[in-house]
Order: C-alpha cells, then sequence, then structure tokens
C-alpha cells in the first residue's frame, strides 16, 4: 500500500498562515515539523473508530472485514504539546489506556499567540469542531494515519 504524502499549512496565530516546506508521509514528519514551529504548538487528536451500518451490502461487509471501507466515528480525542511526544510510538502507546478501539487518528495542531500555548478553552472548542467535522465528512483540514502512523488516504 502507498501512503499520500500532505503539504502542511502552519498557522502563525490565529490571522496568519506559512505554508511549511515539508512533506508529511507518517506521524513522525508531522511531529518533527510541529517541534520547528516559530509559535508553541498543540496538536489535536481524534481516535475514530469505522462502523458497519446494519443495512450494509454483502460486499461492503467484505471491504470492512477486510479493513477498507466503513463510516468513521469519533471515539475519544486528546491534545499534545510536540514536546510530550518522541515518536508515533509513544501515542499510540498511550491510546491503549483507554477502552476504545480505533483504525484512524485525524490530527491538526493549534498554534499558540505571542509565545503562550492555546489555552484550555481554545482547544476544547478547536476538538469540538473536529469531531463535529468528521461526523460531517468534512476531512480536508486533517491529516489521517492508520495505527503504524502511516498517512493514509479517506475516499
Amino acid at each position: 500500500m502507498t501512503h499520500p504524502k500532505y503539504s502542511v499549512t502552519f498557522r502563525q496565530n490565529y490571522f496568519q498562515e506559512r505554508t511549511v516546506p515539508v512533506s508529511i508521509a507518517n506521524f513522525d514528519d508531522l511531529l518533527t515539523a510541529a517541534k520547528k514551529q516559530d509559535q508553541p504548538q498543540r496538536l489535536l487528536f481524534v481516535f475514530a473508530s469505522a462502523e458497519l451500518p446494519d443495512d450494509c451490502t454483502l460486499e461492503q461487509r467484505k471491504n470492512f472485514e477486510s479493513n477498507r471501507g466503513g463510516a468513521l466515528a469519533p471515539v475519544m480525542c486528546a491534545d499534545k504539546s510536540p514536546a510530550d511526544l518522541q515518536s508515533f510510538a509513544d501515542l499510540e502507546l498511550e491510546s491503549k489506556n483507554f477502552d476504545h478501539d480505533w483504525r484512524i487518528v485525524f490530527v491538526a495542531s493549534l498554534p499558540g499567540i505571542a509565545g503562550m500555548e492555546p489555552s484550555s478553552a481554545a482547544i476544547h472548542h478547536w476538538l469540538e469542531i473536529m469531531v463535529a467535522n468528521i461526523k460531517s465528512g468534512l476531512l480536508g483540514g486533517y491529516i489521517p494515519f492508520d495505527r503504524d502512523g502511516q498517512t493514509v488516504s479517506i475516499n
């Protein structure tokens, strides 16, 4: 399986953005890029499981059983400073402490302002927006990673 590469835009603050010339092929690429930003970043995570509707077709069921297809359902959220993670393995290990099975984690980065990390209220607000967007199928602003920390393409 080939994994897509994503081009990343980090916001310097809520009003400006600058495109970082970095290809993100896996979570560790994103982690490295986030640590290099001028403003402190907070990584926002929405972990999602895949579900199969009761009225699915036989083909949909076969695809689902092969880890393809299904509807994404957010099961938990988290936020971390990039400094708190050394690699995707840290995040994956920590996710095992929660009683939720997940297939994909969507990640976004929220910048601080004037050298200060984002507030708890801002983090909570943006996590709620991420969850609502994922439930609605609006996935364009997030990078999805599989359980191995590799980017995935979602159609």
